[in-house]
């Protein structure tokens, strides 16, 4: 049984979405400059800052990647849904 969406799960989930994209958007940016350290740093930051974000986010409202990438609890949880395409 899917659990309610609630404005937190809207909240944590663009958070989450707009971490992933600076994620996205710097590692194009470190592969052709792979000595910016500044651009490093940040990588790292928003690479912990995302972590986080799903730490708060899974045990709630579930995982959000597949793969082993994100925690399993005691039950399978992929099919409790909606899934993060789904809303």
């Amino acid at each position: 049984m899917a659990k309610k969406i609630d404005d937190e799960y809207y909240r944590l989930l663009e958070q989450i979405q707009a971490a992933d994209f600076v994620l996205v958007e710097l590692t194009l940016y470190l592969d052709t400059h792979p000595h910016d350290r500044l651009a490093l740093q940040q990588f790292h930051e928003y690479s912990r800052y995302s972590r986080q974000l799903r730490k708060r986010f899974e045990p709630e409202y579930g995982p959000l990647l597949q793969f082993g990438v994100s925690q399993v609890g005691a039950q399978w949880d992929w099919s409790r849904g909606p899934w993060p395409w789904q809303v």
